[in-house]
């Protein structure tokens, strides 16, 4: 199958181009490498060079029998989108229109959408499914929302199958090394404690410890790249085998705390790694943990990378050639 990546060149996405390239698909990237990276290009993917709020160079690039998309080209900073909500509108939201139009206007009905756990907001209860109450507390999530129910309309009039994949905290890297490029200005936890480690960052601030949790710090549900990876592909076969469209989380299901976290990495690095304590953020909940029976049971999918070593051991591999 020939899959168009939208975002190919960046953090996840060139994952995703790997793991479509080993399971026998032709790909080709498109990206306006805003954030993506020339060095995450993989060896046998086409590369376009374009931006989804062009209409034009999608047609082109379409053109060229694509028979599948991935989308993975949105802006995802929370913080950032309550201060430019309409940097998001536009990119999030019409952009993914452009894209959704131009694959009704091209034939091309299969769709891989790189959604997100901010669609639920506030945690109710956990570990969070998919009917969990969907109430996105930042204007990045209410997009991701917002894209998910215009896939349900181009399901039901243009015939547009799609699978919304729910991500949960992406992490890790390709065992293999075969994805060097570092995220570009990230703002998670590892790749934080990967910066401190190799010494662009001076010290972690840990954000509250004082949370009913194991060691008061947050919890959060990570899961390795790699898994996620293996998921678009599946999701992928599903849509093909079953002409059906689904809304599914991809995590671990074992939340893990930022001191396990600062503890395997220090262990792993040999390195000091200095932290210190400062207020929590508001809105951050204690502790945000998924359930992925769905996944399992749809799409035969689970975690396999996604302990605690194999996110930090795969992330400083890549991270210590920058030393």
């Amino acid at each position: 199958m020939h899959v168009l990546v939208i975002g190919g060149a960046g953090y996840i996405g060139s994952h995703v181009v790997t793991a479509l390239i080993a399971a026998g698909n032709r790909v080709t990237v498109f990206d306006n490498l805003s954030s993506g990276l020339r060095i995450n290009l993989q060896p046998g993917a086409a590369f376009v060079h374009g931006d989804i709020r062009r209409p034009d160079s999608l047609r082109a690039a379409l053109a060229a029998d694509v028979e599948a998309v991935v989308h993975l080209a949105a802006f995802k900073a929370a913080g950032e989108s309550m201060e430019r909500p309409e940097k998001y509108a536009d990119n999030n939201i019409g952009g993914t229109i452009q894209i959704l139009n131009a694959m009704t206007e091209a034939g091309v009905s299969r769709f891989i959408f790189s959604s997100s756990a901010a669609v639920y907001g506030e945690p109710e209860y956990l570990p969070i499914d998919e009917d969990h109450p969907q109430k996105p507390e930042n204007f990045y999530g209410f997009t991701k929302l917002e894209i998910e129910r215009l896939l349900g309309w181009y399901d039901t009039l243009k015939g547009v199958r799609f699978a919304a994949l729910r991500y949960f905290n992406a992490a890790g890297y390709a065992p293999d090394e075969s994805v060097v490029g570092l995220e570009q200005n990230p703002a998670n936890l590892l790749p934080v404690i990967m910066d401190v480690a190799r010494g662009v960052r001076r010290e972690l601030q840990i954000f509250g410890d004082d949370y009913e949790t194991r060691d008061g710090t947050g919890v959060r549900d990570y899961v390795h790249v790699s898994d996620l990876a293996r998921g678009h592909v599946q999701a992928l076969d599903y849509i093909d085998k079953n002409d059906a469209s689904l809304a599914v989380n991809l995590g671990s299901e074992s939340g893990l705390s930022v001191l396990e976290i600062l503890s395997a990495a220090r262990w792993i690095t040999g390195r000091e790694i200095p932290a210190r304590t400062v207020g929590r953020r508001a809105g951050d909940p204690a502790e945000l943990v998924a359930t992925s029976a769905f996944a399992r049971e749809t799409l035969g999918w689970k975690a396999e990378l996604s302990d605690v070593d194999s996110l930090v051991e795969t992330s400083w591999k890549v991270y210590r050639r920058y030393l």
